[in-house]
């Protein structure tokens, strides 16, 4: 029997979207996995090493960094309860991670092998369909991450930034959980660049900034 921390983070994860109660506890029914545990500040994984595991966050949260040109550690993404872990390395050719990454809490973790995972895709059509739709989303956003870096102003960067943010605390008052220095470094731009342009769209009325919060006044004016 699955518990409640467990299932709700099953229903979030994208390879059981769609999926009920009774069909994810069927579909992990009949395949092994355990739950595995970090304190914080763990470190999940180094860059260069493979992706031996199929995991599920449960709770806490994981960090991806990645070395800049600069030397520099940069935060590229965060993993919270529901996300699967690296999915486009577990079945590739080389599964070395472009990435290091660390706990930023306690962590719980529902780890499968790569060959449990390839029986659920294999007998579950649903679970099948959406990994499809998970390694599909990541071209898609890799798509999107290198349009911004290239080819977007600093102003739209950080627009960009903003209702990325929003859209995935599903609010409009977004907290930052990255220092000002981290969230430049990771857009390739100098930090007093952003400070400026967060200062301007303050002064348009388009936001409202305290601290880490940032209250958006005005989405349109950000698109």
């Amino acid at each position: 029997m699955i518990n409640d921390q467990v299932m709700q983070a099953l229903q979030k994860c994208p390879l059981f979207a769609g999926m009920n109660e009774l069909s994810i506890e069927l579909a992990l029914g009949n395949v092994a996995y355990q739950i595995v545990g970090y304190d914080k500040r763990d470190v999940y994984a180094l860059a260069g090493m493979p992706c031996r595991f199929a995991d599920i966050i449960i709770s806490g949260s994981l960090i991806c960094r990645m070395v800049s040109l600069s030397g520099k550690q940069v935060e590229v993404s965060r993993l919270r309860p529901g996300n699967l872990v690296a999915p486009a390395f577990i079945f590739a050719k080389d599964t070395t991670l472009p990435v290091s990454v660390e706990t930023d809490s306690k962590v719980n973790i529902l780890r499968m092998t790569p060959e449990t995972l390839k029986t659920l895709i294999d007998k579950d059509e649903d679970i099948r369909m959406n990994f499809i739709h998970t390694l599909s989303n990541i071209d898609v956003f890799l798509t999107q991450k290198m349009k911004v870096l290239s080819l977007f102003t600093v102003r739209e960067k950080v627009a960009y930034l903003l209702l990325e943010r929003a859209g995935e605390q599903n609010s409009n008052t977004i907290h930052l959980e990255r220092s000002r220095q981290e969230i430049a470094d990771s857009f390739g731009i100098q930090k007093f660049s952003l400070l400026r342009v967060l200062s301007d769209f303050e002064k348009e009325s388009i936001i409202r900034v305290d601290g880490k919060t940032i209250e958006i006044l005005d989405r349109n004016k950000l698109k």
